[in-house]
C-alpha cells in the first residue's frame, strides 16, 4: 500500500465520478458510494466517540469496531467482494449480551441524551441505521453479501445499548421520554 495513497488530489472524480476497488468507475451519488459514505461517516462518529473517557475494555472493543467498518467500507468499495465475516457479526453478539445483561430492562422509551459519551454513542446508533437503509437500497439492485447488513443491524443495537452504559459510567442514568408531559 505504500505508494497507494501518495496523491490525494487526483481530478479524476471532477466529471462526478469515482473509482471503486476493482478498478471501475460509478456515479458519486450511485447507491453504492451513498452506503460507503454512510459506513465512512458512522466510522468517523466511533472516532469522535473515542475522544471520551470511556473504560478501557470498550476502547479496545470500538477500535476494533472502527477496523471493521474499514473492512465492510472495503467490501462496499469492490463489487462482489468479501470482508466482514459471520465471526465479526457473532462478536457483536457477544458484545451486546456482555453489555445489556446488567442493564436494568427498560419500562419506557428513552431519550438521545445524558452524558457526551452516550449522546455520541447515540449519533453512533442513528448514523448506523441510515447505513443500513443505504445498504439495504444497494442490495435492491446489486448483489450484496448479508453480513455486512446484519453487521450494521447488529451495531446499532448496540450503540443503544453502549449509550445507556456510558450514561452509567459517567455516574448517570437513562434519560426517559415522558410522554405524558405537558407541551406548551
Amino acid at each position: 500500500m505504500g505508494n497507494r495513497l501518495s496523491k490525494i488530489a487526483t481530478r479524476t472524480g471532477d466529471d462526478g465520478s469515482t473509482g471503486l476497488g476493482d478498478g471501475s468507475r460509478t456515479g458519486k451519488d450511485s447507491a453504492r458510494i451513498a452506503a460507503l459514505g454512510d459506513v465512512d461517516e458512522l466510522n468517523s462518529f466511533v472516532g469522535l466517540l473515542l475522544c471520551e473517557d470511556v473504560p478501557d475494555d470498550l476502547r479496545e472493543e470500538l477500535v476494533t469496531i472502527q477496523h471493521d467498518l474499514f473492512d465492510l467500507g472495503g467490501e462496499l468499495c469492490i463489487p462482489g467482494y468479501q470482508m466482514i465475516k459471520d465471526e465479526q457479526v457473532a462478536r457483536l453478539d457477544a458484545l451486546l449480551e456482555k453489555y445489556n445483561a446488567d442493564l436494568p430492562v427498560l419500562k419506557e422509551f428513552i431519550l438521545p441524551a445524558g452524558s457526551r459519551a452516550a449522546s455520541l454513542a447515540h449519533v453512533c446508533r442513528t448514523v448506523c441505521r441510515r447505513a443500513e437503509r443505504a445498504i439495504v437500497a444497494l442490495s435492491k439492485t446489486d448483489t450484496i453479501n448479508a453480513q455486512p447488513r446484519q453487521y450494521v443491524n447488529r451495531l446499532s443495537d448496540l450503540m443503544f445499548v453502549l449509550a445507556r452504559v456510558l450514561n452509567r459510567y459517567e455516574g448517570g442514568s437513562d434519560v426517559l421520554w415522558q410522554h405524558e408531559r405537558k407541551r406548551t
